[in-house]
């Protein structure tokens, strides 16, 4: 295999309806990477050359974040199904066949709620602490789901500040160094209507997992558990409850907080990795 792992390209596809910026690199067996909430494919960032010297890597930003269209809730049903049926668009329109996914926090949701839906379409999955299970709350959500202020203020009113405080409070763990060009470009992104209007539309989706936790035993994918032990947001006994409750998890813990992607990239790309090239979620 050609090594092309340093050339990522950029392109744009309509999912849903929806214009999807995402990237790809590599060669091989198809990788597809999911972020979470308030991000985009650039929590990838580290480890994506490391993945794309084995499989051909695909990042998409998600309808409503990073560069990717952001239609109004009104089109465009923000939420781990609208992401999902999104996703099996992006698939179709690379050809790519069989994949495997790798999602990180709400990313991990809606990797969950396509292998589901569309088991035939998932090889394997890698989930990062994937939201299933009501987490702790936290001021954006809160102010999300609040009446009537609630969308004024989250729209209006969140600013910078307030956004480099959840990622530090909420996302990474204490000791960790916090990629603040990388948060900053996220607020950027985020900071225009639309794409404001779409987060508040998807961190109400999110309030209610209970028709993600209906999903569960329907997903038959070898699966990789991954979890950060300083996960402030979903402890780490949710990856237990969950590892449990999968019919074919393997579940592995990492000394960061909820996000191994950034936090520790060398040891999640390499386990990820690993993972991957076995063959039925067993070793080769």
């Amino acid at each position: 295999m050609r090594s092309h792992a340093s050339l990522i390209a950029t392109r744009d596809v309509s999912a849903r309806g929806a214009r999807v910026r995402l990237v790809e690199a590599g060669e091989g067996p198809a990788l597809l990477l999911v972020h979470g909430c308030l991000s985009s494919r650039l929590v990838w960032e580290d480890v994506l050359p490391k993945l794309a010297t084995h499989f051909r890597v695909i990042a998409p930003d998600l309808p409503g974040f990073g560069q990717s269209e952001k239609p109004p809730p009104a089109r465009y049903a923000y939420g781990f199904n609208a992401f999902a049926e999104s996703l099996v668009d992006v698939v179709a329109a690379l050809g790519l066949g069989r994949i495997s996914i790798c999602g990180h926090g709400m990313g991990g949701s809606v990797a969950l709620t396509l292998a589901a839906r569309h088991a035939a379409l998932v090889d394997k999955l890698v989930l990062v602490d994937p939201i299933v299970y009501p987490p702790r709350t936290d001021a954006l959500s809160r102010l999300a789901n609040m009446p009537i202020v609630g969308p004024f203020a989250f729209k209006q009113l969140c600013g910078r500040t307030v956004f480099r405080s959840y990622f530090k409070d909420r996302v990474y763990a204490p000791d960790s160094t916090i990629p603040w060009n990388r948060v900053d470009h996220h607020f950027d992104l985020f900071n225009a209507p639309a794409a404001r209007e779409a987060a508040l539309a998807t961190l109400r989706a999110l309030h209610d997992t209970r028709p993600l936790v209906a999903l569960l035993p329907r997903v038959a994918a070898p699966t990789l558990l991954v979890w950060g032990r300083s996960d402030r947001t979903l402890p780490v006994a949710q990856g237990r409850r969950l590892a449990r409750e999968l019919r074919n998890a393997r579940y592995e813990v990492f000394e960061c907080g909820h996000s191994p992607p950034e936090e520790v990239p060398d040891a999640f790309a390499e386990i990820a990795a690993s993972f991957l090239a076995t063959q039925g979620g067993k070793a080769a």
